[in-house]
């Protein structure tokens, strides 16, 4: 889930100084479905078009859709702050392929992957967040565990010292928490979940990744 995780401002003390539009040296790839790129700062139409879907936002502020200020002021900076070439980390645009009948190529949402706990304390070096967010015309097509996994497994395979995947969601939000069983992660907890921003309460769901 992508609970606060990228429609706030925040500042990090590890802020990365690389080039915010850089491509990817890792490849996540494409599935008979689905097609994957890491998204950066020429995304925020796409980024905004998502977040004006009130039922979307629901689990993430309450329903308030997004402004193009929002965006561009909070959502980016934040998303810059995590996104890294190199390992992968960053928000993951997820496309239907051309010749995938049902809704071919389409933009349908997209994929975070981050170290843990990376605007609250140190960030976690052997431990990944996911979170995803997707057009309500994409689901039930188990397009976000399709995608989450195929972000995961790939990044994860760029960065061996990762030993966990781990997610949160409000404890309420059945769908989230459903894509995160199907991923394999397994209830750990419910508890304050401490952000700059504020503190809300959520689940937390982890996987220990196989040696």
């Amino acid at each position: 889930m992508d609970l606060k995780a990228d429609n706030n401002s925040g500042t990090h003390s590890g802020q990365r100084d690389f080039n915010a539009a850089a491509i990817s040296q890792v490849s996540v790839s494409p599935s008979a479905r689905l097609c994957y790129r890491l998204m950066d700062n020429n995304d925020a139409e796409l980024l905004f078009e998502l977040d004006q879907d009130e039922a979307v936002m629901r689990y993430i502020n309450g329903g308030k859709i997004s402004s193009m200020q929002d965006i561009r002021q909070r959502m980016l900076p934040r998303m810059n702050s995590y996104r890294d070439p190199k390992t992968g980390f960053g928000l993951w645009q997820v496309k239907t392929r051309a010749d995938y009948a049902p809704l071919p190529d389409r933009y349908i949402g997209w994929v975070l992957i981050r170290p843990m706990d990376f605007f609250v304390g140190t960030a976690k070096k052997d431990d990944v967040e996911l979170g995803w967010r997707f057009f309500q015309s994409s689901w039930g097509y188990g397009f976000a565990t399709e995608a989450a996994r195929a972000v995961a497994e790939a990044v994860t395979a760029a960065n061996p010292a990762i030993l966990y995947w781990s997610a949160i969601a409000m404890p309420d939000n059945k769908a989230s928490t459903r894509v995160m069983e199907k991923l394999g992660l397994c209830y750990v907890k419910q508890g304050l979940h401490k952000d700059p921003l504020g503190d809300v309460e959520v689940v937390y769901y982890q996987k220990k990744l196989a040696p």
